[in-house]
């Protein structure tokens, strides 16, 4: 069997148990706290908890930045790999929405005139957070059944359009004021009493496609929505995001095993470099289905019908 690493950016929020558990490798970003004080990002709660940070955040989000691995990280890691003479199938979060993946291309050719026969093969997830995680995992599930590096890369680029985002933002600010959000203008801010619903777009921006009355009307809309928009849901694994609504996630968990049944359901944390541009709403599940249409119209008008049902 072929040997290789799946090498995630510290947007793929996949924390130590799932790394642990799916084989997966990440590298370090970076982010800046409101006292100026530059902190390497992991994928672990070491200093603070994510109430703590969530809270923090929530007081100055203005004063949070972050940034990513630069070219010199990412050569230096693929580097060590072409000198053991091991693949690499390097993810990143969308190009539309970091420099991260002109930051890895940048460096694969740095690599590659050291090492012109290292194997690397580089995806732009078009997707963040969770999204992004669950790609990796499904690469992870390929390799184990004897996938090559190419052959695992190429289903990844071909089935990019199939990984689907379904919950809520509570603040859109963030997103927003990120670039994160398309039509910012007609969605931003907190909307009182509603939960925004998102869906990724085509370059892994989210996207509303509606809008529920509080969380009674947004769990059955947005179990709905997945229903008429995954396949075979005995046979996947689904995450739920969480930044700060871990009660939400943990209700939205049970019902999406009480009605798919599938593989597996994870609650996934929304780590500090995420969590800085999603802000402390989001609560979503992510999982592969149908290909989502070219600007979403068959979403928003699956959404809409299925908000006047309830």
């Amino acid at each position: 069997m072929e040997k290789f690493v799946i090498l995630a950016d510290i947007t793929c929020d996949l924390g130590k148990e799932l790394r642990a558990e799916y084989d997966i490798e990440y590298i370090n970003g970076h982010f800046t706290t409101p006292d100026g004080k530059e902190h390497e990002s992991y994928l672990e709660w070491t200093d603070t908890t994510p109430s703590e940070f969530y809270k923090a955040l929530r007081a100055k989000p203005n004063d949070y930045t972050t940034a990513p691995p630069n070219v010199n990280e990412w050569a230096t890691v693929l580097e060590d790999y072409a000198k053991q003479g091991v693949g690499v199938l390097a993810l990143t979060i969308s190009s539309a929405l970091s420099g991260t993946y002109a930051f890895l291309t940048k460096a694969v050719e740095e690599v590659k005139s050291k090492y012109p026969d290292a194997a690397i093969r580089t995806i732009d997830s078009r997707r963040f957070s969770s999204g992004h995680g669950l790609l990796c995992v499904y690469a992870s599930l390929l390799r184990k059944e004897g996938k090559s590096l190419d052959e695992t890369a190429d289903w990844v680029e071909n089935n990019l359009n199939r990984f689907h985002q379904a919950g809520w933002l509570d603040d859109l600010s963030f997103v927003a004021k990120k670039g994160r959000l398309t039509s910012a203008k007609a969605f931003f801010g907190t909307l009182m009493g509603l939960k925004p619903i998102g869906e990724f777009d085509k370059n892994g921006m989210t996207t509303v496609i509606g809008k529920a009355k509080g969380e009674k009307q947004a769990y059955p809309v947005l179990l709905e929505y997945i229903a008429a928009t995954i396949e075979n849901p005995e046979e996947q694994i689904i995450f739920v995001a969480t930044a700060d609504r871990y009660k939400q996630a943990e209700a939205y968990k049970k019902m999406l095993e009480d009605k798919f049944h599938p593989k597996a359901v994870y609650i996934n944390y929304v780590y500090p470099s995420s969590g800085i541009n999603v802000g402390p709403g989001l609560m979503a599940a992510y999982y592969m289905g149908k290909p989502i249409s070219e600007d979403l119209a068959e979403e928003r008008e699956l959404v809409t019908r299925l908000l006047a049902k309830k």
